[in-house]
């Protein structure tokens, strides 16, 4: 299998000028297939649609967390209210000062073993998936690539449950 029989379609995407507040709006109202409503990253895309970031939940964590609390140990702050205050302070912050830039991405025709190489040895949830050319057309979510490995253990077979 290849990594278009298993992406999930691009169907939303953020674009560099959304504010955080609109990026935390959409990631929370996206669908996904099998019914589950909302998602943990999306991609940024430039006007001509070419890949430009990623956004995920620990994107919008560290626009949040100011900076010099991230070398900080967090365990020790106890001020109640901080982090509503802080995410309001930055709820108009653009996409494009907080998301990932440097986005690791796979080729329509990418064999799933060098999809899950990358989510394994880069430590990612999700993998924008890219046309020919070079365009964004879906996303393989780490669930994805787990579900696929259910279907070929269980080929042929009914899946008990416990």
């Amino acid at each position: 299998m290849k990594a278009k029989d298993i992406m999930e379609p691009l169907k939303a995407y953020l674009a560099p000028d959304d504010t955080l507040k609109s990026a935390v709006n959409k990631m929370k109202v996206c669908g996904r297939g099998e019914g589950l409503v909302g998602v943990k990253g999306m991609v940024v895309l430039d006007a001509d649609g070419s890949l430009m970031g990623v956004v995920s939940i620990k994107d919008i964590l560290g626009a949040v967390i100011p900076s010099y609390l991230k070398v900080t140990k967090l365990g020790g702050f106890t001020w109640d209210g901080m982090l509503e205050e802080m995410a309001r302070k930055v709820a108009d912050k653009k996409v494009s000062e907080f998301m990932t830039p440097n986005v690791i991405s796979v080729p329509e025709r990418a064999p799933l073993m060098e999809c899950a190489d990358l989510l394994i040895k880069h430590n990612l949830q999700r993998l924008p998936v890219l046309s020919e050319q070079k365009k964004v057309v879906g996303m393989i979510y780490i669930r994805d690539l787990y579900y696929a490995i259910v279907k070929v253990l269980f080929e042929g077979e009914e899946i008990c449950p416990l």
